[in-house]
Order: structure tokens, then sequence, then C-alpha cells
């Protein structure tokens, strides 16, 4: 029984991304679609001494139509930049000096100029620092028809998947219908009651970037996750 979700990229997302990942066979990236301004594909949120803080990557303008796998980066130091950020903000966190290596070297060695490119650099990096495998896909190593439901339908199709895991969000477009025809089962995850962690900036926040957990948490991180009750995935 194959599992499969299919997502846009995200910027050094949540870590109820990486819970998704972690709970399907193959996790394929949707970036042949339109760009969304003020979305979460460039940029993410961070905790620090003055409250929660933007890390957005600098784009080039492009038209409305513009693909997220066509979006380029503004600044080739953005990365710089972010890391000094990260590091003024976490410093002081319980495993910064521990981790602080790795993810220095995840960020300096960033020198993609597309958006995609950056995002799935940083999921395949930020998965194996948690020790989750993530068989990570494009959407456009499949040949797919369809629009909305039906794409997506059909890219489960071609992976061979006999189920779709999805976000609760996405009980506002789909079309289940569709997949019970095509004999996929469609199965929703649950972002609720996740533990908190020792933060280092409270109030407690969820929504913020997993570099959060990681830096707060160390090895101690993917206990936090979901996929530590069921076990599947984990190296």
């Amino acid at each position: 029984m194959k599992r499969v979700a299919i997502v846009q990229s995200n910027y050094i997302p949540w870590k109820g991304y990486f819970d998704l990942i972690a709970h399907v066979d193959e996790f394929i990236l949707l970036d042949e679609v339109q760009y969304t301004d003020r979305d979460w594909r460039n940029r993410n949120r961070i905790k620090t001494a003055t409250g929660p803080r933007w890390l957005s990557i600098p784009l080039r303008r492009g038209p409305r139509s513009q693909l997220i796998n066509e979006t380029v980066i503004a600044d080739p130091d953005w990365n710089v930049v972010h890391w000094r950020a990260l590091t003024h903000a976490y410093r002081r966190a319980a495993y910064f000096d521990e981790f602080a290596p790795v993810l220095e070297r995840l960020y300096l060695g960033c020198r993609g100029e597309r958006l995609s490119e950056i995002n799935r650099h940083f999921l395949e990096g930020l998965c194996s620092v948690l020790g989750i495998r993530g068989d990570l896909r494009w959407s456009t190593d499949y040949v797919t028809t369809g629009s909305k439901t039906e794409r997506l339908v059909d890219l489960c199709q071609k992976a061979g998947a006999h189920e779709y895991l999805t976000g609760p969000a996405a009980r506002a477009y789909l079309d289940e219908s569709l997949f019970r025809r095509a004999g996929i089962e469609l199965r929703w995850f649950d972002y609720s009651n996740y533990p908190e962690y020792p933060q280092l900036h409270p109030p407690f926040d969820h929504r913020v970037s997993v570099l959060d957990l990681i830096f707060n948490t160390g090895p101690n991180a993917v206990e936090h996750l979901k996929i530590a009750a069921s076990g599947r995935a984990l190296r």
C-alpha cells in the first residue's frame, strides 16, 4: 500500500510539514503551479527576543502567472543574511552549538537561483537532520493531465499510490468523489495536539520554522513530531 502526499514547496517550513513527509512513501512537490505572494513559499517565521520575525527570500518580480518553479531569487547573498539572523536569534538556545555547524553548511552551501531548488535543498537537508527518510519528487517527474483535483488524482495514479494523505485545509477544495472513483483512499492528516517544548523566547508558538524545534530540542526534535508515536519512516 503506497501512500503519497502532494504539496507545494515551502521555505524552512514548520514541523507539521516534515511530519507529513515522514508519514508517506513518496512526497511530491507540486511547483509548476502559480506562485502566490505573502505565502509560505519563500518565507517563514522564527522566534526572537523581541517577538516573531519573518525570514523572507528576496525574489525578482515576474508576471502574475509566474509559476513557483519559474521564480528566481533577487539577492545571491540572502542565505548569509538569514544565517546571521538565525545565529542572533538562537545562539543561546540549548542545542545551537551542537547543530549550528551542519545548519550553517546547509545555508552557506545553498547556491540555487530558483526558489524551488532552494526549498528542496532545505527540505532534504532538514529531513536528514531530523532523521526522516523522505522520498521527494517533482510533480514534473510525471506527465499528468487535468486541473485541481483531477490533476492530483492523476499524479497519484502515475505514482502508483493507493492512499493520498493531505492536510485538513484541503477539505475546502478537494472533490473527494474523484479519489473514490479512482480507487484511491483519501486520508486527512491531523495537525492538532502537538506537545509544547522548551522554547527560547516565550510565549510558546507552534507556527514557526522547524529550525526553532531543532535549536531548542536538538536530537530529541523528532520526539515532538507525531511520527515518533507511529514509528513510520524513521531511520
